[in-house]
C-alpha cells in the first residue's frame, strides 16, 4: 500500500491508475485531480528550467552573431530573428505582470523589464526593416540579455521553494506507514490512518511508534532526539507519555493512542514548518520601489519628448528617434544585473567558506540581523555524550574503572554505554567479554564478570540491588549540579568509581559567542534539555538570557514574539525539532552535521559545522548588501542623468542628441560597471 502524497488516503500500488514518478520516486494517486496538483509545482519548475535553457542558447547566439564577426550577411536579420522568439514567447511572462500590475494601477519590475526590453527590440526592428529611416545600430543583444538574467533569477528562486517542500516530505516520511493494533488479543497490521483513539499499540525494539500515546504495559528507553533534540534516552514505565515517530529503544511496550492523524506532535511540526514557509512574505526589493515610481515617469518624459519634438521640429522620425532613445536608455540591463550578479557572487564567496546560502533574501535579511537564537545540542555542543569525569575510589586507576564499565556496557545500544565503549577504543584497550547481559531500561546494564556480579548504571540501579552509594554520594551531586550524568560501577556489591558522562561544547562555540556580543548581536540559548544543564552550558560559553524545556513548536513561538517586538531574528539548529523555528526565522541557519530536515529547511548551511560562520555570514551578507545597493544607485544614477539628455534637452543650445546607439552604449557602459563592482566581491576576505 502506498500513501497519495497530496490527500494521505492509501493506495493499492498494483491496482493503481494514477501514478507518476518524480526524482526517481514512484508516487501513487487516488485520483487524477490528487496527481495534477502534486504534479503542478514540479511541471512549473521543469517548465522555467527548460525556458531558462532555451533563452540562455538563443542569447549566446545573439551575443555571438552581434559582436564576432561572421560572413553571414545580413546580420541584422538574423539577430531578428534570434531575439524576437526570446522577447515574445519566452518573455511573454513579463508582459503579464506588467498587465497585472497596470490593472491593480502600479508598476514593477516586470513593467520596467517589458517596456524596456521592447523599446530596444522595436528600435532595432524598425533600423532593420527601414534603414532608409532609421539608421544606427540595433540592441536585440539588450533586450534577450535582460530577459534571460531575470528569468535566471526567478529558476532560484524556484529552487529554493522545491527545498522548502522537500523537508515538508521528509518530515512525513518519518511517520511509520503501518501499526500493529492489538483487536480481540490478536496483533493486527493496520495503516495509521485506521488507528482510533484508545487503540492498543504494540511498539517492539528498535520500531518507531506511529501515533502519541500513554504507556500501558512494559518498559523501555526511547530515543525522542528528533522531538527535543537531546541525546539521551528517555526511560518510559506505565502512565508516560510516548511521542509519535520517535523510537523504542529496548523493552517491548504497549501504548494507548491519544493523539493521532493531525493532532500528532510530529503532524504539528509538519504543519508549523508548512505555516512558516508559507507565510513569509519576500522581502520587496529595492528595485520594485523604485520602479513603481521610475515607470511612469520615464513613459511620460518619452511621451512629451515626441509630442515636444514633433511640434516643434515638424518631423515624426526624429520625435519618434528621440522617444525610443529615453525608453532605451532606460532598459533596466544594469537594473536586471544589479542584484543578481551580486547575489552570483556573494553565494560563491560564502560556499568558499563553507557556506550555504539558498536565496538571496537570506543574504537581505541577515544584513539586519539583531537577535540569535542558538539550538544547544548538536549546535552549540557536540550532539553527542562524552566521558568528561572519572573518581576512582580507593587505589583504583582510571583505566580499569573505564574498562569494567566496558564490559558491560559493550552489550548496550544506549549513547551512555556507547560514550564509555568508545572512550575505552580511544585508549587502545581490549575490552573482556561477560556472561548474562541484562539492559534494565532506564537503569543501566547487570552482567557476570568473572563469577561476579558487575553492575553500571545510575543511583536507581544500585539502590535496586540495595548497596549503599553513600561513599560516592558527593561526587555524584557533583556532577548533577554541572548538568552531568553520573554512571557508577558497582563489582560484587563494592562501588569502585564514578564515571561522568555529558554532551560537551564545540571548540568553536565560546570564540563565535564572544565576535556576536562584539558584534552587538543579542544572543539567546534555546533547548529542550532541563534547566540546570542549561545554564551550565550557558555560563560556560557567557549567554545570559536561556530557554531551556523548549518542545519544538515553542522555539517557533518565541522566534514569532521576538519578531512581533521588531526584532530580525536568526535562529541556528540542527535538528528535525529546530525546523519549525528554523522556517519562522528571518534567517535560519542549519548545521552542516544536522538532519536532512533541518538542512533542506535552514535559508543558510553551515558546512562546516563552525559556529564562526555565523558571523562570516553576517559579515559578509552585508557586505553584499552594499554592493547591491552601490550596483542599484548605479544603475539608476546612469538613466536619471541619460534620460533627460535622450529627450533633447541639450540639442537647442549645444546640437547634442543621445541617439538610440550612444544611449545603447552609455546602458552597456552602467551594466559593465555594475558586474565589475560586483566581481570585486571575490577580493573580500572574512575576519577570522
Amino acid at each position: 500500500m502506498a500513501k497519495d502524497p497530496v490527500c494521505g488516503m492509501y493506495v493499492d500500488e498494483n491496482k493503481a491508475i494514477y501514478k507518476a514518478e518524480v526524482k526517481g520516486t514512484m508516487n501513487y494517486f487516488c485520483s487524477e485531480t490528487c496527481m495534477k496538483t502534486f504534479l503542478q509545482p514540479e511541471k512549473e519548475f521543469d517548465r522555467l528550467k527548460t525556458l531558462v535553457l532555451i533563452s540562455t542558447i538563443f542569447t549566446v547566439l545573439t551575443m555571438m552573431f552581434t559582436y564576432i564577426p561572421l560572413q553571414l550577411a545580413p546580420n541584422n536579420f538574423v539577430l531578428f530573428l534570434l531575439a524576437t522568439p526570446v522577447q515574445f514567447l519566452i518573455g511573454w511572462r513579463f508582459y503579464k505582470g506588467a498587465w497585472d500590475g497596470l490593472k491593480l494601477k502600479t508598476a514593477n519590475m516586470d513593467t520596467l523589464i517589458a517596456i524596456g526590453t521592447s523599446a530596444a527590440w522595436l528600435y532595432s526592428t524598425l533600423v532593420t526593416f527601414f534603414p532608409a529611416i532609421f539608421t544606427g545600430e540595433v540592441y536585440f543583444d539588450a533586450s534577450v540579455v535582460v530577459i534571460t538574467l531575470v528569468l535566471l533569477g526567478k529558476l532560484f528562486e524556484e529552487m529554493a521553494k522545491n527545498r522548502a517542500t522537500e523537508s515538508l516530505r521528509k518530515l512525513m516520511d518519518m511517520q511509520p506507514k503501518m501499526a500493529t493494533v492489538l483487536k480481540f488479543g490478536k496483533e493486527t497490521q493496520v495503516p495509521i490512518e485506521e488507528i482510533k483513539i484508545d487503540d492498543i499499540i504494540v511498539v517492539k525494539p528498535g520500531e518507531a511508534f506511529p501515533v502519541d500515546g500513554i504507556v500501558k504495559e512494559g518498559t523501555s528507553s526511547v530515543d525522542e532526539s528528533m522531538i527535543t533534540g537531546e541525546s539521551m534516552p528517555i526511560a518510559k514505565k506505565p502512565s508516560d507519555e510516548v511521542i509519535g515517530a520517535t523510537t523504542n529503544k529496548s523493552g517491548l511496550l504497549k501504548i494507548m493512542a491519544t493523539k493521532i492523524g493531525s493532532a500528532t506532535t510530529l503532524s504539528q511540526i509538519i504543519s508549523l514548518v508548512e505555516q512558516s514557509q508559507l507565510s513569509r512574505v519576500p522581502m520587496q526589493r529595492l528595485a520594485d520601489k523604485l520602479s513603481s515610481y521610475f515607470v511612469p515617469a520615464v513613459i511620460a518624459i518619452s511621451i512629451l519628448s515626441f509630442l515636444f519634438w514633433f511640434f516643434v521640429k515638424g518631423s515624426s522620425v526624429f520625435a519618434l528617434t528621440l522617444a525610443v532613445s529615453v525608453l532605451v536608455v532606460a532598459c533596466p540591463c544594469a537594473l536586471g544585473l544589479a542584484t543578481p550578479i551580486a547575489i552570483l557572487v556573494a553565494t560563491s564567496k560564502a560556499a568558499e567558506n563553507g557556506i550555504l546560502i539558498r536565496s538571496g533574501e537570506a543574504i537581505e535579511n541577515a544584513k539586519r540581523i539583531d537577535t540569535i537564537l542558538l539550538d544547544k545540542t548538536g549546535t552549540l555542543t557536540k550532539g553527542e555524550p562524552n566521558v568528561t569525569n572519572l573518581f576512582g575510589i580507593g587505589n583504583i586507576s582510571d583505566k580499569e574503572i573505564l574498562t569494567l564499565a566496558a564490559v558491560a556496557e559493550k552489550g548496550s545500544t544506549h549513547p551512555l554505554a556507547q560514550a564509555i565503549v568508545k572512550r575505552v577504543k580511544e585508549m587502545k584497550v581490549s575490552i573482556p567479554d561477560a556472561d548474562r547481559y541484562e539492559e534494565i531500561p532506564g537503569k543501566g546494564m547487570k552482567v557476570n564478570y568473572l563469577r561476579r556480579q558487575l553492575l553500571v548504571g545510575n543511583k536507581d540501579l544500585i539502590e535496586q540491588f540495595e548497596i549503599s552509594i553513600g561513599i560516592v554520594e558527593k561526587q555524584i551531586e557533583m556532577l548533577e549540579s554541572e548538568g552531568k550524568t553520573a554512571v557508577i560501577i558497582c563489582y560484587d556489591k563494592k562501588i569502585l568509581g564514578v564515571i561522568g558522562i555529558a554532551d560537551t561544547l564545540k571548540e568553536s562555540s565560546k570564540q563565535a559567542i564572544e565576535r556576536l556580543d562584539k558584534m552587538g548581536m543579542n544572543v539567546v540559548m534555546i533547548t529542550g534539555d532541563n534547566e540546570r544543564t542549561a545554564k551550565n552550558i550557558a555560563d560556560q560559553l557567557g549567554i545570559d538570557k536561556v530557554f531551556a524545556n523548549i518542545l519544538p513548536n515553542k522555539k517557533a513561538e518565541i522566534v514569532r514574539s521576538l519578531q512581533e517586538q521588531k526584532k530580525v531574528v536568526a535562529f541556528v539548529g540542527d535538528g528535525i525539532n529546530d525546523a519549525p523555528a528554523l522556517a519562522q526565522a528571518d534567517v535560519g541557519i542549519a548545521i552542516g552535521s544536522g538532519t536532512d530536515v533541518a538542512k533542506e529547511t535552514g535559508h543558510m548551511v553551515l558546512i562546516k559545522s563552525d559556529l564562526n560562520d555565523v558571523v562570516t555570514a553576517i559579515e559578509l551578507s552585508k557586505y553584499a548588501v552594499g554592493k547591491i545597493r552601490q550596483n542599484l544607485f548605479w544603475a539608476f544614477i546612469y538613466n536619471i542623468l541619460g534620460i533627460p539628455i535622450a529627450a533633447g534637452l541639450l540639442y537647442p543650445y549645444f546640437g547634442i542628441l543621445l541617439t538610440p546607439m550612444f544611449a545603447g552604449a552609455a546602458m552597456s557602459f552602467s551594466s559593465v560597471f555594475v558586474v565589475m563592482n560586483s566581481v570585486l566581491m571575490k577580493k573580500y576576505k572574512p575576519n577570522k
